[in-house]
């Protein structure tokens, strides 16, 4: 049997144990360890899983993850996302679908310090939501700005979908930070316009909330004070090479813990829910990482992404065409299993194709976040829905009937960031070098 059949057989028994819900981490070395005892030999796959898992684990570099995951908890926990979005509706919430456009510029503003995608889904359905509801906001327009706009921390610094994806392609974190600043900036007026032509057709969907006085809207901007010092030591000393990314993860961690505990905004029992919430998610995308390690270790032994880099590099088409079918490959694979997860499982494999084309990686970064973006709210498997969903108690096809208009602006944004690549290099390379 040669190797490429092998390899094809391993993704489709991969395959199977996603769709009978064994956990992703574990299928993956699973299928790696199986796969490297048929190729090499028995011995060598205990090895093998040995080494890799624990080099995973004992990996310094690797803390990083837990730390920027505890930070956006203890944020969240401290009521962060609630002053931040308080403080959006005092000056925007009085215009038609006001609350909807405030959710989304609290969002940006707790990606300040939140590097997580769902948690910024679930925060937000927790503070927006409701606020919305008091107003006769549409719940399938309500529900699915905050599914939507909980994308965002895939690609706003500090991302750690972003962190995942320096680590494993050995890139500068800092660089793809600043390359996401734009792109996220963009998209996020994309979501603004979405709001403002939806409730300029049907106004009924997004009634005016409350007028908020200057007096009261200046007094809230002392909630984004502490948000900006903490994103100014975490992404920009980062940025400027002062603090390695753990340290810079160790430190933003640490002020929002002090400032939370200055304001008396969390206590010892949410502190515990932040860590142990913390834990749970740091130790499921260190698993992640170790199988596919040791998935990418077997298709190392079989040369896959090298035969896929060849197979698509051959290929006479456009390389721009060929980066589109990666992006419907990522597109797909983010719509059917976690995120973070399909990037830990497909990256490796894609990265050789990337180099022969002669993609920029850092911009490959950015384009594989923007369609993370869209497959984590697409069905069948839109983690962000599901989140939505469970919390606001409504049921996934009212939010997923809103989602498409987003959907629309999303696509846009792609298909920009894919023809101007410089977007998203300017500023890495301006500030960086």
């Amino acid at each position: 049997m040669s190797l490429t059949v092998i390899a094809a057989i391993s993704i489709v028994l991969l395959c199977v144990l996603f769709t009978i819900a064994v956990p992703i981490g574990f299928s993956m070395a699973l299928v790696g360890f199986l796969g490297f005892a048929y190729v090499v030999s028995l011995k060598a796959a205990f090895s093998l899983v040995a080494i890799d898992t624990y080099n995973t684990f004992a990996n310094y570099g690797f803390t990083v993850v837990p730390l920027f995951i505890l930070m956006g908890h203890i944020g969240a926990n401290a009521g962060v996302a609630k002053r931040l979005y308080s403080l959006s509706n005092r000056f925007i919430g009085h215009i038609p679908g006001g609350l909807a456009l405030a959710t989304i510029v609290g969002a940006v503003l707790f990606k300040s310090i939140c590097g997580s995608a769902p948690a910024t889904s679930a925060t937000f359905a927790k503070v927006a939501v409701p606020e919305m509801d008091r107003y006769g906001y549409d719940r399938s327009f309500s529900c699915a700005t905050v599914a939507t706009v909980g994308t965002l921390g895939n690609l706003l610094p500090p991302s750690v979908a972003m962190i995942i994806y320096a680590i494993i392609t050995e890139q500068s974190i800092g660089r793809l930070f600043l390359a996401g600043v734009i792109p996220g900036l963009l998209v996020t007026l994309s979501f603004l316009v979405t709001i403002v032509g939806w409730c300029s057709i049907r106004p009924a969907i997004g009634p005016r909330g409350e007028r908020f006085g200057w007096k009261e809207r200046l007094a809230g901007l002392s909630a984004i004070l502490p948000v900006a010092i903490i994103f100014i030591l975490v992404v920009g000393t980062l940025m400027l090479g002062y603090f390695t990314p753990t340290e810079a993860g160790s430190v933003g961690t640490f002020a929002v813990l002090i400032w939370s505990l200055l304001k008396r905004d969390i206590s010892f029992r949410g502190f515990i829910a932040s860590v142990l919430d913390s834990l749970g998610a740091a130790c499921m995308v260190l698993m992640l990482i170790a199988g596919a390690t040791i998935l990418g270790h077997f298709f190392a032994a079989t040369r896959m992404p090298f035969t896929v880099a060849d197979w698509l590099g051959n290929l006479s088409l456009p390389k721009e065409l060929i980066m589109v079918i990666i992006m419907l490959v990522y597109l797909v694979g983010g719509s059917f299993i976690d995120d973070i997860a399909f990037v830990i499982l497909i990256t490796p494999i894609l990265i050789p194709v990337i180099n022969k084309l002669g993609f920029d990686p850092i911009w490959y970064g950015i384009m594989v976040m923007v369609t993370l973006m869209i497959g984590v709210v697409i069905p069948p498997v839109a983690i962000n829905v599901f989140i939505v969903s469970s919390i606001a108690n409504v049921p996934q096809a009212t939010v997923y009937n809103g989602i498409y208009r987003y959907l629309i602006g999303l696509v846009v944004c792609a298909a920009i960031l894919l023809l101007f690549p410089q977007i998203s290099l300017w500023l890495p390379n301006l500030i960086m070098g």
